[in-house]
């Protein structure tokens, strides 16, 4: 269902874009970065988070941590990680497969500005098999991304 999603998020929203399947896993960043054989940190992760009653996403790369002080000067408190049932009601994407396309519930997105130094990314497609390869401006622009300083 989840790749179902994001098929049909890209296909009303950027039909050029094609969804790379692949036979192994791609649910962690080295695994990612092997599979499409690209560096890790050209892979786009979506983290899923939550400052009080507020949940959202970050997509960071690959590399990058994140940096408590800016993410509760940026998001006004401590954030947590949501677990995997969370993750998985909220987006509709299991925990390796989540990004920020064809999302079961709309959430805010943020992406990190250590996107800014690629011009592609690989971002998952709702799936632990299933990625795409994009700008990362166009990603911010296609899913209404604010741009934001949080990693280290």
């Amino acid at each position: 269902m989840s790749l179902e999603s994001v098929r049909a998020f890209l296909a009303r929203n950027a039909p050029d874009l094609e969804i790379i399947e692949m036979e192994t896993s791609t649910a962690t960043v080295a695994q990612a970065a092997e599979a499409h054989g690209v560096g890790p940190e050209r892979i786009a992760k979506t983290l899923s988070l939550r400052v009080g009653d507020k949940s959202f996403l970050v997509v960071a790369s690959g590399t990058a941590r994140l940096d408590n002080r800016k993410v509760k000067a940026t998001f006004g408190g401590k954030a947590s990680m949501l677990d995997a049932e969370q993750v998985q009601a909220l987006t509709g994407h299991p925990v390796g497969g989540v990004c920020p396309f064809g999302l079961a519930t709309p959430l805010p997105v943020y992406c990190d500005i250590s996107l800014k130094a690629f011009d592609e990314v690989v971002p998952a497609a709702g799936s632990i098999h299933a990625a795409v390869r994009i700008n990362p401006q166009r990603m911010a622009d296609l899913v209404g991304a604010e741009w934001v300083d949080v990693c280290q």
